[in-house]
């Protein structure tokens, strides 16, 4: 395919999804595309590199979740742990009006993501942090926390959930393989509740699951702990 095609198809893998995009906006994703697969040649970001799963895998299955529950216009959220920048670079493409951090351990990624920021024409603020560390120190300034990562749900509320505001959410992008419930207990000593889990499937047919946890009590002081205690002894 050449440039246009690709525009194209983005469009059309995006429409086939329900998510409306412009060719201004499709541009922006080629434009991405184009620069995390040269990048990724000498900083490891992403092991899917072929241009139609890189559509589907990454863009249209960041953008999804947040277009089944819309965040309110200008919203502010950090994405967790955010390495190569997803979901956060495709949902602010999707959504320019939302206001979005990107924080991530590894300084190599945040230097990708900066510059990956400045070409597509994306505002956001991106912090080399540990979670943890920033955790502590924003807790309960943002309207929604997510992540897309493979670490259990409890480890992963308690990573997320201190940063939102009561009345706010913690949207996780998880596999179907999970078993949810285990996560009560934490999400609950968090300050948070299972609202809703829903499971679907992107347009090549994965499956992929959502939970979405609504934040309806402040999340103790002692809360998050450190890496070592949260990973060796989850919630």
């Amino acid at each position: 395919m050449d440039r246009q095609d690709k525009i194209n198809y983005i469009i059309s893998a995006f429409s086939s999804a329900g998510l409306g995009i412009n060719e201004n906006q499709a541009n922006q994703y080629f434009r991405l595309y184009e620069f995390m697969v040269e990048y990724n040649k000498n900083v490891n970001l992403t092991s899917i590199i072929d241009f139609e799963e890189v559509v589907i895998k990454h863009y249209i299955d960041s953008v999804l979740p947040f277009n089944m529950f819309p965040p309110s216009d200008g919203e502010s959220f950090i994405d967790v742990g955010t390495g190569a920048g997803f979901p956060a670079l495709p949902l602010l493409i999707f959504r320019s009006d939302l206001k979005g951090t990107l924080c991530d351990s590894l300084q190599k990624r945040c230097t990708y993501l900066e510059k990956a920021c400045v070409l597509i024409g994306v505002k956001a603020e991106i912090i080399h942090v540990r979670s943890e560390e920033l955790g502590r120190l924003r807790r309960e300034q943002y309207d929604f926390s997510t992540a897309r990562a493979v670490s259990a749900m409890p480890v992963l509320s308690e990573y997320c959930i201190p940063f939102v505001k009561v009345g706010g959410y913690f949207t996780a992008l998880k596999s179907v393989n999970e078993d949810i419930s285990a996560a009560e207990k934490a999400v609950r000593l968090l300050g948070g509740e299972i609202e809703e889990i829903k499971d679907y499937k992107i347009p090549n047919g994965d499956d992929r699951r959502l939970v979405r946890v609504r934040k309806i009590s402040q999340t103790p002081t002692k809360y998050p702990r450190s890496t070592a205690n949260i990973s060796k002894k989850p919630l």
